[in-house]
């Protein structure tokens, strides 16, 4: 009996994951490192799955051009908002995606931008690179301290929780969260559960760590980026669409917010003429939260195990229900 099909859109995933597919599949892997949309339509025909990435968007049309063969999106990443699920469901393809194990990796991410942007780590690296460093005065190259400050925490599911936990060791002086419900982990430590409004006025350093979806989209707004405070640090390692990036490009310009350090943003990558690459105030990261080795490998081999289970009909380790 011949193998059934999987097109791997991106290349160098990690072996032992291609490996585990190639027991049970033939195995197709992109030409492209980040596989076009054009690419994988020319070969995703009578393939049984797709190892994909959110830079793939899997839509209807997608779906269609597969064909009937077509059981299973594998995505190795925790957020689907690139998959359409009103599509998979109607055609009954399942989704398999990758929480939990980069938790940690995220959250350590996380702490860093944090730190690198409220203190200024790379504008002073620069300075450190170009002749900036002389002449110094006591202020020169000073940030803000994460200790005794407020921290809100937009979405407090495991990332979030994770960093709470990392923050209570920098004695910042009040932790606040959101979430649809009270957070047993994150009271234990101190936090209070708060609405969107209430954070954004409150705390020194805003992080989003909540998932995209139609309610989320620019969930920092305009009106809400007005209501922080001037020296306000945001830190997004959610999605870029969180954020309404026209409105905090107009706020970091006019100095309204203290700063912003982002893993994510809008598109990615950043065009290089985009006004965040050239401001003072911002970090910014190539959308590399879960980018340990050990992260990625286990994440990799996770996707290959959610598409062999649909293979096996069995159970998928980690499924999205819809």
């Amino acid at each position: 009996m011949s193998k059934p099909n999987v097109l791997v859109a991106m290349k160098h995933v990690p072996e032992i994951a291609l490996n585990l597919l190639r027991e049970r599949f033939n195995v197709e892997i992109c030409d492209a490192i980040q596989a076009t949309r054009a690419e994988i339509m020319k070969k995703i025909p009578g393939k049984f799955a797709i190892f994909c990435s959110p830079s793939n968007k899997i839509d209807e049309e997608l779906i269609k051009t597969a064909g009937p063969s077509f059981k299973v999106v594998g995505t190795i990443s925790v957020g689907y908002d690139h998959v359409d699920l009103a599509a998979m469901k109607k055609y009954g393809v399942r989704l398999g995606y990758t929480p939990d194990v980069l938790t940690e990796t995220v959250a350590e991410t996380t702490i860093g931008l944090l730190i690198s942007t409220t203190r200024r780590f790379f504008e002073a690296n620069h300075a450190l690179k170009t002749g900036g460093w002389k002449d110094v005065t006591p202020v020169w190259m000073c940030g803000r301290s994460i200790r005794n400050s407020t921290v809100g925490i937009i979405g407090c599911g495991n990332i979030g929780t994770s960093i709470a936990k990392k923050l209570k060791t920098f004695e910042i002086s009040q932790l606040l969260y959101t979430s649809r419900t009270e957070k047993p982990a994150v009271k234990a430590l101190g936090g209070k559960l708060v609405t969107v409004d209430e954070l954004v006025e409150q705390s020194d350093f805003i992080i989003l760590s909540i998932a995209l979806t139609e309610d989320t989209k620019f969930i920092i707004n305009k009106e809400r980026i007005a209501k922080m405070k001037s020296h306000a640090v945001l830190v997004n390692i959610g999605r870029g669409g969180l954020v309404d990036q026209d409105a905090l490009i107009e706020a970091l310009q006019e100095n309204r917010i203290g700063g912003a350090g982002l893993d994510v943003m809008t598109p990615e990558p950043l065009p290089l003429d985009s006004p965040l690459i050239k401001m003072n105030n911002v970090v910014l990261l190539p959308h590399i939260g879960s980018a340990s080795i050990e992260t990625r490998t286990e994440m990799a081999i996770l996707v290959a195990k959610n598409i062999i289970a649909v293979l096996d009909n069995t159970a998928m380790p980690n499924e999205v229900q819809f």
